[in-house]
């Protein structure tokens, strides 16, 4: 195995058929439990992977050298196999910023809420911070740390927020019809990003859109974020506009 994605549950994944489709060669779905995650990272028998749910930041512990944005950032998506040295990258933020870029959703001098707190939503503050935005709250359901606030916190004091990240993944396939957050109180609310991309459309993004508030959900980003880690895995560049093409073949597949 060269290439893969390791995960806890990847039935949902769209990852092999991005990557074979960006590099014509073969790319490894690899669902691994606490055990296995471990046995594996220690064999490194692979030249690179992605790394997702629940594994971005208990993969930092196995890595030689980290690079230095994915090291503000704290958590880790891409991983190349250097002759035995594992340096960790995070392309999720490339995938992002391309997301807020290509949507035109600015952030500058704007509250923003990022919904979760594990790894995308320290990838989500990253972008969040590069595109100037004023105030950065995470809401979680045990926050710890701070511009930490609960749910509770966040209907009651911050429903003046203006872009909205859920970088939870609450309403993603099958749980299609939960929601982390009842928008109807977010008057001020011009944009929500959710990070989701199964379904194409989330609960949250439908009910933002029947409030009139432009959504997107986070297919484009996967598949920006794919690119970049094909550019590490491989030292090459891949032209931007594959992006586009490559999001436009999955909506017309799924």
């Amino acid at each position: 195995m060269r290439y893969g994605l390791i995960g806890e549950k990847l039935g949902h994944s769209y990852s092999k058929y991005i990557h074979e489709r960006m590099v014509n060669e073969e790319y490894h779905l690899i669902p691994l439990n606490e055990k296995e995650f471990e046995l594996f990272m220690r064999k490194k028998e692979f030249a690179g992977i992605n790394v997702t749910i629940p594994y971005k930041q208990r993969v930092i512990p196995y890595l030689d050298d980290i690079d230095a944005l994915a090291k503000q950032i704290g958590a880790i998506n891409t991983i190349v196999n250097d002759n035995g040295r594992l340096k960790g990258y995070n392309t999720d933020f490339y995938g992002l910023l391309y997301l807020f870029r290509k949507n035109n959703i600015r952030t500058e001098n704007k509250k923003c809420l990022i919904l979760g707190a594990g790894g995308t939503s320290k990838t989500a503050q990253a972008v969040l911070k590069k595109l100037r935005a004023n105030e950065i709250l995470t809401v979680s359901r045990n926050p710890m740390g701070e511009n930490h606030i609960s749910y509770e916190e966040c209907y009651d004091r911050h429903t003046d927020s203006q872009v909205i990240v859920n970088t939870t993944p609450v309403g993603m396939y099958p749980n299609i019809d939960a929601s982390p957050l009842d928008l109807s109180a977010f008057t001020q609310c011009i944009a929500v990003v959710d990070v989701i991309f199964n379904p194409i459309e989330t609960r949250l993004t439908k009910q933002a859109k029947s409030l009139g508030i432009p959504a997107v959900t986070g297919l484009p980003m996967l598949v920006a974020q794919a690119k970049q880690a094909q550019e590490y895995f491989r030292g090459i560049i891949l032209d931007e506009a594959v992006i586009d093409e490559i999001t436009q073949d999955l909506l017309e597949l799924i």
